[in-house]
């Protein structure tokens, strides 16, 4: 691998030659004459340098976007290498929705790691939009997103499960004892919304939609638990991933409110890049996935369901044992 173009990379994505340095575990003055290197060797200024920053300029921009590609080919050619000698192994970048990357991805991992001990994942969530810009220009192996991937270009789309959204409130909002909701309480109570650019907006701007209104209050954040919480805290209502809302439903600190035509579905789909070379593990990551696809389909929470109870049976002996000890000391 070209150390200077390495070099040059880091310095971009950090926009500071001393995080650049510490990140690739080398002495500042060696960054400094890396990028000097390759800024002789193309005869052009890469970074504008001053106390507070460091920017890339017009020929840097176009160096970063070249040289980022050249080492995402070299990283690929060495794994692909990698992969003609040995089973599945090796970094596996997947990229996820908040909805599934949260509350469904950990535990298929866990599951998937055990065939594959030696894979090393590493996750990056995003909504829906960023996960498949990360897949198609090759930063990800993989990303699972929810909602429409019609305008997906370079993207080859597979759908794997589907999910249901409902509509809750905290148990002591005044909407909570309501056997069906109506259209006007709708209109009038504060609502709490992801970002645009999610699959969970896109369903909710949808319900907005066939209702024909729009709250007076909205509040929009970026976070599903964040937004989980001030739901909790009396906020407003929302709507989210039964997934995500399956515990909460279950110890019923959250209700989930009953309109016709609710709850609203949608699908979760996996997604790659159509060009290119897929190492083994991600094709064995892939094909994972697809053998879970009748289960994840079948029922909202399947994996967290798996969880719990394998939980449950791994705590309960120690819970038993902690009982019976007390009860003796008595």
């Amino acid at each position: 691998m070209d150390i200077h173009l390495l070099a040059f990379v880091t310095v971009a994505e950090e926009h500071s030659f001393t995080l650049a340095a510490e990140k690739l575990r080398i002495s500042q003055p060696a960054i400094s004459q890396h990028v000097q290197t390759l800024e002789k060797r193309l005869d052009v200024q890469l970074f504008d340098r001053n106390k507070r920053n460091v920017r890339l300029t017009k020929a840097g921009q176009v160096a970063y976007k070249e040289a980022k590609e050249i080492l995402n080919s070299y990283s690929r050619m060495t794994r692909l290498i990698e992969d003609l000698r040995s089973k599945p192994s090796g970094p596996l970048a997947i990229g996820a929705s908040f909805t599934f990357g949260e509350y469904v991805l950990p535990h298929l991992i866990a599951d998937f790691r055990k065939r594959y001990p030696e894979v090393e994942p590493t996750v990056q969530i995003q909504n829906t939009r960023a996960v498949a810009e990360l897949v198609s220009n090759g930063d990800l192996d993989i990303g699972i997103v929810e909602g429409s991937t019609s305008s997906l270009q370079e993207i080859a789309v597979e759908p794997l499960a589907a999910d249901h959204l409902v509509l809750v409130c905290a148990s002591d909002h005044p909407l909570a004892g309501r056997e069906v909701i109506t259209e006007e309480d709708l209109k009038s109570a504060p609502w709490i919304i992801r970002e645009v650019g999610s699959g969970t907006r896109e369903i909710t701007e949808v319900v907005f939609e066939q209702f024909q209104f729009r709250p007076p209050v909205i509040q929009e954040f970026t976070s599903t638990q964040l937004i989980k919480e001030s739901v909790l805290a009396g906020l407003g209502i929302t709507l989210l991933s039964r997934w995500t809302v399956h515990r909460e439903l279950q110890w019923q600190a959250l209700v989930e409110l009953k309109l016709p035509g609710l709850p609203a579905e949608r699908a979760f789909s996996m997604i790659l890049a159509k060009s290119g070379f897929r190492t083994r593990v991600t094709s064995s990551f892939q094909s994972y996935l697809l053998e879970q696809k009748d289960r994840l389909t079948k029922g909202g929470g399947y994996q967290i369901g798996l969880a719990i109870r394998e939980t449950r049976q791994i705590l309960s002996p120690h819970i038993s044992r902690c009982i019976k000890s007390c009860t003796d000391k008595k």
